[in-house]
């Protein structure tokens, strides 16, 4: 089910909401058992044939878990349990998002021709794998307390985050869940979770859906994209993962803040950042810190010399890029970050410094060279978008656009070079470029969704105003929306 439906607009959420604190009045045990079964409701929707996938991770992780807790009270660690823990998650992954990947090298590499398995990609296998294995090491070490079978099943199956996130964590998840002031309707709470969620879906709706198929035709079509054709593919993908994953954040934290429940921000205004170790600090925030605590700091950190601090920079985000996707793009995407670090590091020792504004405009655009190869079918496809960028394919500022379909939702880049273009048409390609600009503009002011949704003073009757006027023109363009580009990961 989508956050950008009207199923979930007009029934299971305004539904889960009512129904949770009406249970909650009479049982707290109860209102949590709805919320998780109402999860669970939330994800077979997709497809039933998932949830036994997610059902056998969260009983197994839950079974090891509570074994790591016990003996972690008495004083002993089992690190046999971690290990089975830990190699039964990364095996549930591996099997189903990574298994074609290391047959298709195998075959090129041998020509073995072993044949590729076509396995389903669960919805939301990332997320709730990560977050389990975070909560299994936490155990291990005694972080974590036991808890009930409904507590866990709700703290991995949490609708709000399930498919998409954020990465949670134990510690920030369980105390809310277990808090009885917190099953009572805050109306308060109510109206900036609303807020909030309306802010994402109009960032999803409204601009990341306005821009996808702009970005789609331009590394659709790679081979034959001109200097500036190259520029409006870079750009508009770059802006609309922005919107679309903070959008999905937003609404996820808007969503779960209309239940009490405050899940942790993801997104801060990433593009405003002056270097690599910035922008990772604002942007896919719970990514960043659990690569920090289960994978940086456990391969030893800054601990062991500086040497092995800058490899294990770029372990740690190959891994994050492989963490996105069984494809040599993703790991080289995560790579390049990696290596900035690198470079970063040796930047600052040397003493230099640029003006912040120039550095958010270095930052901006290598991050924004990284997306493309984040995006691309393939390493060629990347390479030549990227060749086109830097002028290499000439400096031809006309949009040839070859391949280009003029019609109403996919706007031929042609009119701008002077084509006949029915005013229709126009009207829609002047309209992408103004939300290609408004996003541009949105991007590099201060925008934390978060802070703005729950500091508004919301009984400003202009700002009641405003907030409906958002929802009810968002919800016009739910009808043609799509699914969230994170759903993929």
């Amino acid at each position: 089910m989508l956050f950008n439906s009207y199923g979930f607009l007009f029934v299971f959420l305004p539904a889960v909401v009512a129904g949770y604190f009406a249970i909650a009045r009479r049982s707290a045990f109860a209102a949590n058992a709805f919320l998780a079964g109402a999860s669970l409701v939330f994800y077979a929707w997709w497809k039933v044939s998932f949830l036994w996938i997610l059902l056998a991770s969260v009983a197994v992780n839950y079974a090891i878990g509570r074994r790591l807790v016990h003996e972690a009270a008495r004083g002993s660690h089992d690190r046999g349990a971690l290990t089975l823990g830990v190699v039964f998650n990364l095996g549930l992954l591996g099997y189903f998002k990574y298994a074609d990947f290391f047959i298709e090298n195998l075959d090129a590499a041998t020509g073995a021709n072993l044949g590729l398995l076509r396995v389903a990609l669960p919805l939301g296998i990332s997320f709730f794998t990560f977050t389990q294995i975070a909560y299994l090491v936490d155990a291990w070490k005694g972080r974590a307390a036991e808890y009930s079978a409904v507590n866990y099943v709700l703290f991995v199956t949490f609708f709000p985050h399930l498919l998409a996130g954020p990465i949670i964590h134990h510690r920030e998840m369980m105390p809310q869940f277990a808090d009885a002031k917190l099953k009572r309707l805050d109306w308060d709470n109510l109206a900036r979770g609303l807020a909030l969620f309306t802010l994402g879906l109009g960032k999803k709706v409204l601009i990341a859906d306005t821009l996808a198929p702009w970005a789609n035709s331009g590394f659709a079509h790679a081979h034959s994209l001109t200097f500036v054709d190259a520029w409006i593919t870079m750009i508009a993908y770059v802006m609309q993962l922005v919107f679309d994953f903070s959008g999905y954040t937003d609404m996820a934290l808007g969503a779960a803040l209309m239940l009490n429940i405050r899940l942790p921000i993801n997104f801060d205004s990433p593009y405003r950042s002056a270097d690599i170790q910035e922008f990772w600090r604002r942007w896919h925030i719970t990514l960043s810190r659990f690569l920090r605590d289960y994978v940086y700091v456990p391969l030893g950190g800054n601990r062991h010399g500086e040497a092995r601090m800058l490899v294990l920079f770029v372990v740690t985000f190959a891994i994050g890029g492989f963490w996105h996707g069984a494809a040599w793009t993703y790991v080289i995407w995560g790579t390049l970050h990696g290596v900035a670090l690198v470079v970063l590091h040796f930047w600052r020792k040397s003493g230099l410094a640029l003006p912040r504004v120039v550095a958010i405009a270095v930052t901006f655009l290598f991050v924004s060279a990284c997306l493309v190869v984040f995006r691309a079918p393939s390493l060629e496809d990347a390479r030549a978008i990227l060749a086109s960028v830097a002028g290499f394919h000439g400096l031809d500022a006309m949009t040839h656009g070859a391949g280009w379909h003029l019609n109403v939702t996919v706007p031929e880049w042609s009119w701008m070079a002077g084509g006949a273009v029915p005013p229709a048409v126009a009207a829609t390609g002047w309209s992408t470029l103004a939300v290609l600009a408004l996003a541009l503009v949105l991007t590099f002011v201060r925008t934390n969704s978060t802070m703005l949704a729950t500091g508004m003073r919301l009984e400003l009757p202009r700002l009641r105003y405003a907030f409906g006027a958002l929802l009810a023109l968002s919800l016009v363009y739910v009808q043609n929306a799509g699914e969230f580009i994170y759903f993929i990961f």
